[in-house]
């Protein structure tokens, strides 16, 4: 049996005991939403920003489905360009979470006033996810980890900002987009990277097999020893002998 064949199994493994696929298709109608969709994702979004008062502030986790989505997706995502000031996208790692292959963000955003031109004027993004690896056990992302991109934010004044990529340092992790490029991408998707992958570049790059096995034993235990903690806490107190 090869390398691929065992990954895939491995994978497929996986997908049998995970539960991240929800069969729901509950379509929710607001008048205070931008549009009608069944994806909880978007509705998500909506509803985060119909709880904002103006000026209010938020930073959502969101998967990246959420970024890149056509229809209502598209929709959703021009009108929060629009209407809110859209500043900051932090792409995380993959094996932050018990299901496998999840990729999520954090998109930070401020909520504006009515107006007749979009209030995001520049989206930084800080890609934090491209050549990083990181399991729930064996290697879990430690606050040191974002200590970099915490200073490039500059939570003191987000608006006096330095790029780390350049022309001449095409490695850097954060890069601006002005609302003209936004815009300008196909469905005005938000799922922007630059950063060359190695590992797809190189498949000689992928763990070997036995390790990518060990780090899915290690997230299936990490996982177990939290579901363990929570069915503890939610035993009643009389059963607790």
């Amino acid at each position: 049996m090869n390398s691929a064949t065992i990954v895939q199994k491995l994978w497929n493994y996986c997908n049998v005991l995970r539960d991240d696929v929800s069969t729901e298709k509950d379509v929710i109608e607001r008048d205070d939403f931008w549009a009608t969709t069944s994806n909880k994702q978007l509705n998500f979004v909506q509803h985060i920003k119909t709880l904002l008062r103006q000026h209010g502030r938020a930073a959502v986790v969101l998967p990246d489905n959420v970024l890149f989505e056509g229809g209502a997706g598209e929709t959703i995502r021009k009108k929060l360009l629009h209407e809110c000031d859209v500043h900051t996208l932090l792409r995380l790692p993959t094996g932050l979470f018990y299901a496998q292959g999840v990729k999520a963000n954090v998109l930070f955003f401020e909520r504006k006033p009515a107006s007749e031109t979009p209030w995001t004027k520049k989206l930084w993004i800080y890609d934090l996810r491209t050549n990083q690896h990181f399991t729930l056990k064996t290697n879990p992302l430690r606050r040191a980890h974002l200590d970099e991109f915490v200073q490039l934010y500059n939570p003191a004044n987000r608006h006096d900002r330095k790029p780390s990529w350049s022309a001449v340092q095409p490695g850097g992790r954060w890069r601006v987009y002005d609302y003209n490029e936004l815009i300008a991408c196909d469905k005005a998707s938000l799922d922007i990277f630059w950063l060359k992958d190695y590992a797809l570049a190189d498949s000689d790059n992928l763990p070997p097999p036995d390790v990518i096995a060990q780090e899915i034993v290690d997230d299936l235990e990490a996982a177990l020893e939290q579901f363990r903690l929570i069915a503890a806490d939610l035993q009643p107190a009389d059963s607790a002998d």
